[in-house]
């Protein structure tokens, strides 16, 4: 026998196998009681300019605060930052003192 008669009888085999296989997978997943998929959409809420507006001055009002007591006047020494690498076992954090004065301070004046 002949290779390239060989090679034709074998893909026909294995295209019949896989056809059987595929009939048999499709009766199964039609016969199966499944529930079917209910997708359901997000609401959306409309929003009214006068609910912007508010929304906006809540968010003026936070950083104006913040701004006011978030700042470097606090800090003597600022951090010297010589490289990014933190992570690595040859990294390390920046250089520079913040005492737990300094940290009491920014936290009590939020």
């Amino acid at each position: 026998m002949k290779l390239d008669v060989l090679r034709k009888i074998i893909r026909e085999e294995v295209k019949g196998a896989i056809q059987d296989e595929l009939k048999e997978i499709l009766l199964e997943a039609v016969k199966s009681n499944k529930q079917p998929i209910q997708e359901t959409q997000p609401i959306k809420t409309q929003t009214s300019p006068e609910t912007k507006a508010n929304l906006r001055e809540s968010y003026r009002n936070i950083l104006g605060e913040t701004a006011a007591t978030f700042n470097t006047s606090q800090i003597t020494q600022p951090l010297q930052v010589t490289t990014t690498d933190t992570a690595s076992p040859n990294g390390k954090l920046p250089d520079g003192e913040v005492s737990m004065d300094q940290i009491m301070g920014i936290m009590n004046k939020g």
